[in-house]
């Protein structure tokens, strides 16, 4: 899915400036990396509030038009102020097309309504990770990862080496190990349930 939004070039810079640019219902941002210089951006506040709401929006590669010259880049960081709902700045990073980029992107657990672990064993699924940090070319970038939790079974989880990655996608490694993505808990009402169904038996 192609995000694409609007951005005007901002020549004033500094705290006053960006307050102004706040009050009149704009955002702040940078657009920087790849061939050219970093560019000081201003993008309605609105618009983009609404675009940060979306999942899909933190792991895509974004068009943005600045005055009619688009640019693909990614989300790098974005500024909240402390206690009101306002976005005080963004800082986007030009991608290119023929070079690896890497990003975190968002999983998606499939099937744990339909596991052994959750329909025959009364577990719960604990998500312990929900994000990974890939690296590909821009074209291969996914918006989610889907993990497939139906055949999990009680006691038992479910590893990042266990994750099916798209075509093109490399996971980028930070540390040593395996982590857990996600685990099927035993509640205790339900394996003491079990358990006396088992000596009535």
């Amino acid at each position: 899915m192609q995000i694409e939004f609007k951005a005007t070039k901002r020549d004033a810079q500094g705290t006053g400036a960006s307050r102004r640019l706040r009050r009149a219902g704009q955002i702040p941002g940078i657009i920087y990396g790849g061939a050219g210089e970093a560019q000081a951006v201003a993008m309605d506040h609105n618009e983009l509030y609404h675009l940060l709401r979306k999942e899909a929006f933190h792991a895509s590669v974004l068009s943005i038009d600045v005055e009619g010259a688009k640019q693909n880049a990614v989300l790098r960081d974005v500024q909240w102020h402390p206690f009101k709902q306002q976005v005080l700045h963004l800082d986007f990073q030009r991608v290119d097309a023929g070079q690896k980029m890497h990003l975190k992107v968002p999983l998606h657990f499939v099937g744990d309504d339909v596991s052994p672990a959750v329909k025959l064993g009364g577990c719960m699924i604990s998500h312990t990770i929900n994000e990974l940090d890939v690296q590909c070319l821009p074209k291969d970038l996914p918006e989610f990862i889907s993990v497939d939790l139906s055949a999990l079974e009680a006691g038992q989880s479910v590893h990042v080496s266990q994750i099916t990655l798209p075509a093109g996608v490399e996971l980028v490694q930070h540390g040593e190990g395996d982590p857990v993505v996600a685990t099927a808990l035993v509640v205790k009402g339900a394996a003491a349930e079990g358990e006396g169904e088992g000596e009535a038996a």
